[in-house]
């Protein structure tokens, strides 16, 4: 959590209230079902929450804008940035019920008022959205079929609706078909070393 108040100093006392409240449910439902591997649960905020939260040092979301978390998982990216951007709406999918129910738990515990969790898989998903962000479900070829039909072609934004996607490694051949692809170095704005070859990868859509 001393990382999250280290490069987040403008938090609000009730954001970081909000915070620090999801360790103690993360911590209830992983012991129940595997939301976080077993082994980076101590490492939970630098890991899951601060990586999460990397996207908003490159993107502002504009009041009112609605974000599509794809194979949430356990609510990451979506529920820290619904934390930090709490006039955007953020709607969280995935196709596991267990991990939507879960989700749904630590979104009503921390009083979340901008967040809708949902069973369904992104190939079944129709509705629009500004951006669609992801944590590494996929490879950018399989993903950016997928997700092409639930993009806004009504931009408010200083940058195009697209895809926002949290990825690690060398991606140049991965993403060298999307010419107008841009890459963000994480460890440019977090000294972690956990964030060494993490970057925050957008295609505008």
């Amino acid at each position: 959590m001393d990382d999250i108040k280290k490069y987040f100093p403008e938090l609000t006392k009730d954001q970081i209230n909000k915070f620090e409240m999801l360790y103690d449910i993360y911590n209830f439902w992983n012991s129940r079902i595997n939301l976080i591997s077993r082994k980076d649960f101590s490492f939970f905020y630098e890991r899951h929450v601060l990586h999460s939260l990397s996207i908003s040092k490159f993107f502002k979301f504009k009041k009112r804008s609605a974000i599509l978390d794809i194979g949430t998982g356990g609510g990451f990216p979506g529920i820290p940035l619904a934390i930090m951007f709490p006039e955007s709406f953020f709607y969280l999918i995935d196709g596991i019920g267990k991990k939507i129910i879960a989700v749904k738990d630590v979104i009503k515990n921390i009083e979340l008022k901008n967040v809708y969790a949902e069973q369904i898989r992104v190939e079944n998903y129709e509705k629009k959205f500004d951006f669609v962000v992801s944590r590494g479900v996929a490879k950018i070829n399989k993903l950016v079929p997928l997700i092409s039909k639930n993009i806004s072609k009504n931009s408010k934004h200083e940058k195009d609706n697209g895809l926002i996607y949290l990825k690690g490694g060398e991606l140049t051949k991965e993403i060298s078909i999307y010419s107008y692809s841009k890459e963000f170095e994480i460890n440019k704005i977090f000294s972690n070393h956990f964030f060494e070859s993490k970057k925050v990868l957008y295609i505008p859509l």
